[in-house]
């Protein structure tokens, strides 16, 4: 789980503005964020099915808006790929 001061580190980062809390770029970074660390958890934890089953599920949303922000601003996709640095 994510902190609170780190949630809100991670949305000054990529924040298209001051208040921005729903943007494309603020979900796939806190989903990126949260894949990493369940990712971890489920290095120690192996026979944890349903943390897997909850990872898949928020890497196929970070997909689905990645796949989006590349439709809307492809240029805005490359720049939050290459900062959170996710591989094409």
């Amino acid at each position: 789980m994510i902190s609170k001061t780190k949630k809100a580190k991670l949305i000054s980062e990529v924040a298209v503005h001051d208040k921005d809390t729903g943007s494309p770029e603020v979900q796939i970074s806190i989903l990126t964020k949260r894949i990493e660390e369940l990712a971890r958890h489920l290095k120690t934890h192996t026979k944890d099915i349903h943390s897997r089953r909850g990872l898949l599920a928020m890497v196929a949303s970070r997909q689905t808006h990645l796949k989006y922000l590349e439709k809307k601003n492809p240029k805005r996709a490359r720049a939050l790929e290459k900062k959170l640095g996710l591989k094409k």
